[in-house]
């Protein structure tokens, strides 16, 4: 592997395909790559609305119920977290997201696994106000229209060049803000972290663009699974970069563009421009996972 260092970005050549990473991570320490994209437009609405309380939804090591704390920190909003798995209200201080999130001010409420699958209905939402009286809400993961916009804004004019835009997925907003932002000229291949066929229909909520598709063949078992397999090649990947990976988004992403890239999947001098999302908070809390299971454990320097 060829790596040249391009400012914010690396270029690594191989079977005659040129790939790029877009750091993204790198936008803010706290509310980093696609977090920051998908808060932006909320909280410019949320201000123009008069509301003072931001609520969401998260799981334990959840990158955006560490954002929107943050964020709630940072431009005057109180925090309210809906936490999925009522057995965490225990154990928050053991739990470096959750216990980043409560310093910054987020209120958790602690949902049981069967109530948090009914969150987007409106008899759920009704109940939240009652209990917790007027609120903006973004949805899980921060997806919604003003999200997709902001993701919008991911790519330039400049990244017009390359044949290929590829990204990690979770709930669709950022693969959906890059596909409307894209060329006709461009396909845009998204790595999920869940396998499913629910996401074609949740992307095809915020585009009508075709230019795209996704592959679940990299998922290794879902959200919070992992295998050494996948931490060898991030330990790799970051000893000859010194780009960090992160467990559930990113490494799961870059590996299927280095297996993909290897089986020729991209034609004879493609450019592939790789998106980094961030997602680095989650590595303490998948090394402790890790530690107790006496795996190895992801290397990072942040």
């Amino acid at each position: 592997m060829i790596v040249e260092v391009i400012n914010q970005e690396i270029k690594e050549v191989g079977n005659q395909v040129s790939l790029y990473i877009k750091r993204e991570d790198l936008i803010h320490p706290f509310i980093s790559g696609n977090k920051y994209r998908k808060l932006k437009y909320n909280l410019i609405k949320a201000k123009e609305e008069g509301q003072t309380t931001l609520l969401t939804f998260g799981g334990a090591f959840s990158n955006h119920i560490a954002a929107v704390a943050f964020a709630g920190k940072e431009y005057g909003f109180k925090t309210i977290g809906i936490i999925r798995g009522e057995e965490l209200s225990t154990k928050v201080y053991e739990n470096p997201t959750l216990s980043f999130a409560q310093q910054n001010g987020m209120n958790f409420f602690f949902e049981t696994r069967e109530n948090y699958r009914n969150k987007d209905s409106d008899n759920y939402k009704n109940s939240l106000k009652a209990l917790f009286g007027n609120f903006y809400l973004i949805p899980e993961g921060g997806t919604n229209a003003l999200a997709v916009r902001g993701c919008e804004e991911i790519l330039t004019a400049e990244d017009n060049e390359f044949d290929y835009i590829c990204c990690s997925v979770g709930t669709g907003g950022t693969i959906s803000g890059l596909i409307n932002a894209s060329s006709e000229n461009q396909k845009v291949l998204g790595f999920p972290a869940l396998k499913g066929g629910f996401l074609n229909h949740e992307i095809a909520k915020f585009t009508t663009n075709k230019n795209w598709d996704v592959t679940d063949d990299y998922t290794f078992g879902g959200y919070a699974k992992t295998t050494n397999e996948l931490i060898d090649f991030m330990n790799s990947f970051y000893a000859s970069t010194k780009i960090p990976l992160d467990p559930v988004y990113t490494g799961k992403m870059m590996f299927g563009i280095d297996d993909l890239i290897k089986r020729n999947y991209f034609a004879k001098g493609s450019k592939i421009l790789a998106i980094h999302t961030g997602g680095l908070q989650g590595i303490s809390g998948m090394n402790i996972k890790l530690e107790d299971k006496k795996l190895q454990k992801i290397k990072f320097d942040g």
